[in-house]
């Protein structure tokens, strides 16, 4: 008899799920909306809903099922509740709990960019390792970690949460998080348009020529201008490329990852990208982890349900 394993995917706009095999072989995808009304109360048994109605499509038998695995925007602890999911207009939640009682089915719940790094793992950039550190670099900057195949959640559900390492303690700005200087001001999608601005005033003070237009500048057409040569796209791209390099750095020593692996939005710019951070990197890195590499993540927006598969899996192992 064949297994199955549904892999689910919570963002503050839709839920992805998927169907699989418990081998890892995607068999369905779908989209549903997420209702934020009362305080997300509707989002738990939408899930359900959706799950119900899938095994009924496919003539799934609940005995057929090995588990159901979910990735959530917030911290979540080992057995999964939820502390606080802002995106989601959640407080505390159990959503394992929740959930099982409406399936009657085992789930398993994380962090969502915990649970991606999980799917790199197994099925991505990170397939055939066991030991990495996944970076996510969107709105803000997210991450994973995975030691010996498994999610580091921490003791508060809080492991993982690179983007807000204290890079620059009297930086002037606050994150959102209420602290200064952290890794993601410098190295989010936001903070590359922030810095963006600033060097483009500069340029014009300067008399410095760029083809980047302040009032349209965006991450995106920051790496293009870069892989155009502009020089001042140049002095973005190193002015990122040392934070999140000495940040990777810096998680080397507690972690000594295999591999490194960049998601997100902005790792879209490709290998350029990869090799100007791989620089800075490789000369902040103690000795041992220098040649650890660098790779773009390859699951895209699907590293969510994979890895909320892979979390169901487990759980039965």
């Amino acid at each position: 008899m064949a297994e199955y394993i549904f892999g689910v995917d919570i963002g503050g706009t839709t839920i992805k799920f998927g169907l699989f095999l418990a081998e890892g072989t995607l068999l369905d995808k779908w989209e549903a909306k997420t209702r934020l009304e009362n305080n997300g109360a509707e989002i738990i048994p939408d899930v359900a809903k959706s799950i119900r109605e899938k095994m009924s499509e496919k003539k799934l038998k609940k005995e057929e099922i090995v588990g159901v695995g979910v990735g959530v925007p917030g911290p979540v602890t080992e057995n999964g509740e939820v502390i606080v999911a802002v995106n989601l207009h959640w407080g505390h939640t159990k959503v394992a709990e929740d959930l099982e009682k409406l399936l009657y089915i085992p789930v398993k719940a994380g962090n969502d960019a915990n649970v991606a790094a999980l799917g790199e793992m197994w099925k991505g950039g990170g397939r055939g390792t066991k030991n990495l550190i996944m970076v996510t670099l969107g709105t803000g900057v997210g991450g994973g970690i995975i030691i010996d195949g498994k999610i580091v959640p921490g003791a508060h559900g809080a492991g993982g949460e690179i983007g807000h390492a204290s890079m620059e303690p009297d930086f002037p700005i606050a994150c959102n998080c209420g602290n200064h200087g952290c890794l993601e001001q410098f190295t989010s999608a936001t903070g590359i348009v922030r810095v963006a601005k600033d060097e483009i005033a500069r340029a014009e003070k300067e008399g410095t020529d760029t083809i980047l237009d302040s009032e349209n500048v965006s991450a995106k057409s920051v790496f293009d201008a870069y892989k155009q040569d502009d020089a001042i796209a140049g002095r973005i791209v190193d002015h990122f490329s040392r934070y999140l390099g000495k940040g990777l750095a810096i998680f080397a020593c507690v972690v000594d990852p295999e591999i490194f692996v960049i998601g997100g939005g902005v790792s879209k710019a490709g290998q350029s990208l990869i090799s100007a951070v791989e620089k800075y990197y490789r000369q902040f890195a103690f000795k041992p982890c220098k040649d650890t590499h660098l790779v773009q993540a390859q699951l895209g927006n699907d590293a969510g349900i994979y890895g909320a598969a892979k979390l169901a899996f487990d759980a039965t192992q």
